[in-house]
């Protein structure tokens, strides 16, 4: 995906009045101050918010893509995969948390439809990193297959998802990485045959 330098400079600002003030605090005119420059110029890149917003989430889809396949590539236990995974994932968090939104979706999954599928490919996408790692685990051996790989996925995103929310109601006040680590260790031990 191309983005241009100013278009990701909107999308980070955007990230940061919805991580900030939710769906109803992100307006054009907000937006532009946060920028500096009038509202007049947010539309030569971009048609309004809803385009924001959809931009937004294929760069992050894009984004995680990229760095979820790099960082396993040169890995072959399914565990340490997982591992590096979400390492990946809170490094990125924690570096760029204005795009916490991506991981609370849900007042932007009213808002459109154009939305809604940005949103679920974001969440394909996580699914397509995952789930293989899980069956190569559970094919080895090495993870549990008292449950289907689908369920422990679910587990572990849910999982990662209530910890980044607590990161988030916290104001970032805790260690996101190490604190998940220890969750991520926790859930390993309960996933490892």
């Amino acid at each position: 995906m191309e983005i241009k330098k100013r278009q990701l400079e909107i999308i980070e600002a955007a990230g940061e009045i919805l991580t900030e003030s939710g769906l109803a605090g992100l307006t054009t005119k907000k937006l532009a101050a946060k920028m500096g420059f009038g509202e007049s110029a947010l539309y030569r890149h971009f048609k309004g918010k809803e385009e924001i917003i959809i931009t937004m989430l294929q760069y992050l889809n894009a984004d995680m893509d990229k760095r979820l396949t790099a960082c396993v590539e040169n890995i072959n236990d399914p565990v340490k995969k997982l591992d590096a995974v979400f390492n990946n994932q809170f490094d990125f968090f924690q570096q760029h948390p204005q795009f916490l939104v991506a991981v609370f979706s849900e007042g932007l999954m009213e808002e459109s439809k154009s939305i809604n599928a940005a949103i679920l490919q974001l969440m394909a996408t996580k699914r397509k990193h995952l789930l293989p790692i899980i069956n190569q685990g559970q094919l080895q051996g090495i993870i549990e297959t008292t449950a289907p790989a689908e369920d422990i996925m679910h587990i572990i995103m849910g999982s990662f998802r209530l910890h980044m929310l607590q990161w988030r109601m916290s104001d970032f006040a805790f260690d996101v990485k190490k604190k998940g680590n220890k969750l991520m260790e926790s859930i390993l031990t309960l996933i490892k045959v």
